[in-house]
């Protein structure tokens, strides 16, 4: 048998082997796809925006730093009710607020950036990933339908299209429920980091004008 022989066999032998655990890696990706719908409509149950909360709230924090009471203005920031992550922001904002911790505010509202950029990379990954799997699932079957075909084995040919018609199908399943879900988070995630960076302003300027007044 001569090396390029050789080397061809090594490399049909590794293929085939990876089908199974393609097949298998698509089925939990499918698997994972559908839980993340349900975190998904979760999520979107319990998104409550209101601008004019906001806005309120924002104006007490301004005025109520102007006037260097910062117990008022950690007051406000309990007071905002929007989307989870902008109110949980707030309430640990306000903790930070009353010990005059400017820099820890700053730090928790990249530590929740990060937090949101977490969250998209599931789906974002699954998104990516599931059409090439399903691509490998494709391809890796055509060797033996081939190899089927030539030898009129039309049986083996029938089982390894199938298979290979099924992982595209998975594959291209568990894509793009990923990328739909990926694409409306990004949007969400673009309104709370806007809320949150709206908070950051209104403390950011009065408040170290208040503190360094003190």
């Amino acid at each position: 048998m001569s090396m390029a022989a050789s080397l061809f066999e090594i490399m049909y032998t590794f293929s085939s082997a990876l089908l199974y655990p393609v097949i298998i890696i698509l089925v939990l990706l499918v698997l994972l796809s559908l839980i993340h719908i349900g975190e998904f409509l979760s999520e979107y149950s319990k998104r409550h925006r209101d601008k004019n909360n906001l806005e309120e709230n924002c104006k007490k924090i301004e005025h109520s730093l102007n006037n260097s009471d910062f117990t008022e203005a950690s007051g406000a920031l309990k007071g905002i009710k929007q989307n989870y992550l902008v109110t949980s922001f707030a309430g640990e904002a306000a903790k930070q607020l009353e010990d005059r911790h400017f820099p820890a505010i700053e730090k928790l509202a990249e530590e929740y950036e990060i937090r949101m950029a977490k969250r998209l990379e599931q789906t974002k990954i699954v998104a990516t990933i599931s059409p090439m799997l399903g691509l490998m699932g494709t391809l890796i079957p055509l060797g033996p339908a081939l190899i089927g075909l030539s030898q009129g084995d039309i049986a083996t040919l029938a089982n390894n299209l199938m298979i290979a018609f099924a992982t595209t199908v998975v594959g291209l399943f568990a894509g793009t429920i990923s990328y739909v879900l990926t694409q409306v988070r990004r949007r969400w995630y673009w309104e709370d980091m806007s809320d949150i960076d709206y908070i950051m302003d209104s403390l950011e300027d009065k408040g170290l004008a208040a503190a360094g007044a003190e």
